[in-house]
């Protein structure tokens, strides 16, 4: 019988995969549901009830949410393959001054300067500024794991050393803290299925009592008087 289901957003370049193989194996009764969402709109999704939780990137509005910060992402370069910045393993911010650099509006790293001279457009999406990258128009700077969700056989990337880093994070919204919600923050977390949920493990059944070993009889020595003198009578 199932206890329902639990829904799970998560935003581009993000691979629930663990986290699900996870659940499926520990909580075979309830059904996972992902549900891919851009990440403008992920927040509104969790406040809306479309989710129970969602793999989110920073920073985001947590009005209202509980935020569980999870790992930070490299953040590179994308160019073409035959782009001057891809001549060496890692480049730095001022290794981009004087190139074009595309800044969507779904840009999630949290930027104090944009780096480089702006494009001469603000592409809607990361996958728009893609393509305008491959056309030769100007470079992305963007975490590292939607530079793989955007791979293209005429781009590649590159580590920018000193850029700002984003954050992947769990959200959920804080009324709604469920039973199943608690269950999946701790899969998250690594917790074992007993401890999951902060759930009192079983007490271990009581060992009957064992009796302690006797120590060995000690042979009671004669004492030197009582011992005999001479020959023996015969």
């Amino acid at each position: 019988m199932s206890d329902g289901e639990f829904r799970l957003a998560y935003v581009p370049g993000v691979t629930p995969a663990k986290w699900v193989n996870v659940w499926t194996e520990r909580m075979p009764s309830v059904p996972i549901t992902l549900i891919a969402v851009p990440a403008a709109e992920v927040v509104g999704l969790l406040r809306d009830g479309g989710a129970d939780a969602a793999f989110a990137r920073l920073p985001f509005d947590r009005d209202g949410l509980s935020v569980i910060p999870l790992y930070v992402e490299t953040t590179v370069v994308v160019a073409p393959k035959d782009h001057a910045v891809t001549a060496a393993d890692e480049v730095a911010i001022a290794d981009l001054a004087d190139e074009l650099l595309f800044h969507p509006l779904d840009d999630t790293i949290e930027w104090t300067a944009l780096p480089g001279l702006p494009a001469f457009t603000r592409p809607a999406t990361t996958a728009d500024a893609v393509e305008l990258v491959a056309a030769g128009t100007g470079l992305l700077v963007v975490p590292q794991s939607l530079a793989r969700l955007h791979d293209r056989k005429d781009l590649t990337y590159r580590p920018v050393q000193d850029a700002p880093q984003s954050q992947v994070a769990l959200a959920w919204p804080k009324d709604a803290t469920t039973d199943l919600v608690e269950d999946f923050i701790g899969i998250v977390r690594g917790r074992t299925a007993n401890s999951s949920r902060g759930r009192t493990p079983a007490a271990p059944a009581e060992k009957p009592a064992q009796r302690k070993p006797q120590k060995p009889a000690q042979r009671r020595s004669v004492p030197a008087a009582r011992k005999r003198k001479g020959p023996r009578p015969r």
